[in-house]
């Protein structure tokens, strides 16, 4: 099925392994952390870690594909490998959340130079190739990369998951406020990473 207004694509030498109507999205949980109150949204991201590390392992074992989409920290030369490293450097805040992401040779990377996970990025070509129809969205923060990159998602038609222990904010409120504004205008499925069957 291929949504309207967009023309399916087919890329003879692709290496999309996956035909999946589902995709599991974990965003910008490689993050050193490194800006004004990051220390508070580590902390909660740290929570989040364990959870998502969980439902990525389901996933996976349902062949479900795993997307990171990554913020590029304004580092146009950066790959996954650079910024797991530094993301995982033993100095850094989100070295402990990093380790326990750690991508896989099979998981898919997708970087991002500004907030939503669609601007200016390949993500969209990838989930057509894939077939996907349904998004569950994982990492941080809830109210601003996760909250613009679901409006994206939302304004191409795709069905929208948020596990909400699988998102963190600097405070809880946030967090709150943004999934109750998602809930109301983009009509999200909002549950706990247990609930999610694929």
């Amino acid at each position: 099925m291929v949504r309207s207004g967009t023309k399916k694509t087919e890329t003879k030498n692709s290496d999309v392994r996956h035909r999946s109507a589902k995709a599991l999205l974990i965003v910008d949980m490689l993050n050193r952390f490194e800006f004004p109150r990051g220390a508070r949204l580590a902390n909660s991201a740290r929570r989040a870690a364990r959870r998502i590390a969980g439902l990525k392992a389901r996933a996976k074992k349902k062949k479900i594909p795993v997307i990171y989409v990554n913020d590029n920290f304004g580092q146009w030369k950066s790959d996954r490998q650079a910024i797991f490293e530094n993301a995982g450097a033993e100095e850094s805040r989100g070295r402990e959340i990093a380790r326990r992401l750690a991508p896989e040779d099979d998981d898919y990377f997708v970087l991002k130079p500004k907030h939503s996970a669609f601007f200016s990025t390949s993500l969209d070509v990838l989930l057509n190739q894939m077939g996907a129809r349904e998004l569950i969205f994982t990492g941080v923060a809830a109210d601003i990369c996760i909250l613009f990159s679901v409006h994206d998602a939302h304004i191409r038609d795709y069905r929208i998951t948020v596990p909400q222990d699988c998102v963190s904010s600097e405070s809880n409120a946030d967090k709150k406020h943004a999934l109750a504004l998602m809930r109301k205008a983009f009509k999200i499925k909002a549950t706990s990473a247990e609930r999610i069957r694929f």
